[in-house]
């Protein structure tokens, strides 16, 4: 059972984690966005949309280990593999994205089909934000957090005393 003191903690390190995982995970985004518009003019969309998935989440990985989920250390494979899993999730979600703009609209502007490709990826980012953090880095946080510090008494010649144990 979580104590109060847990749950007030856990809340600020739930937005400090979501915050970083929107500065590092959406700047890989919107440079990933920029690297599928170029490359697409050379290789079918949906293989470049596959090329720089993979990269970017090979590094947004390393960068959430590191950083959004305060471990410090690379990712392990076992994370890797885990954070492939949902990004094969947010890459059918731009996929499909993209294939009903195209239903929808004849030669969609290069400004449109960013704002639809971004959007569908802050949704699916959403999504894999929960699963990275209450799936994939899960050990991170339990590794990361201090200590509790308990009293515990001190013999002493006279009264009791309590000392915070380290």
């Amino acid at each position: 059972m979580e104590t109060a003191q847990s749950q007030e903690q856990a809340a600020p390190a739930a937005f400090t984690a979501f915050a970083r995982f929107v500065l590092l995970g959406g700047g890989v985004g919107i440079t990933s966005s920029f690297g599928v518009a170029a490359l697409s003019s050379w290789i079918p969309w949906a293989l470049a949309n596959a090329l720089i998935t993979v990269i970017s989440t090979l590094l947004a990985t390393e960068l959430h280990a590191r950083f959004t989920f305060d471990a410090g250390v690379r990712a392990t494979w076992r994370q890797h593999a885990q954070s492939a899993g949902s990004a094969v999730a947010a890459y059918a979600v731009t996929c499909v994205a993209m294939f009903v703009l195209r239903q929808m609209v004849a030669a969609p502007g290069a400004v449109l089909e960013q704002v639809v490709y971004l959007s569908a990826s802050a949704l699916a980012g959403v999504a894999r934000f929960t699963v990275l953090r209450l799936v994939v880095f899960t050990g991170n946080r339990a590794q990361a957090a201090p200590s509790v510090r308990t009293a515990r008494p001190v013999h002493a010649a006279g009264p009791a005393v309590l000392s915070y144990a380290a």
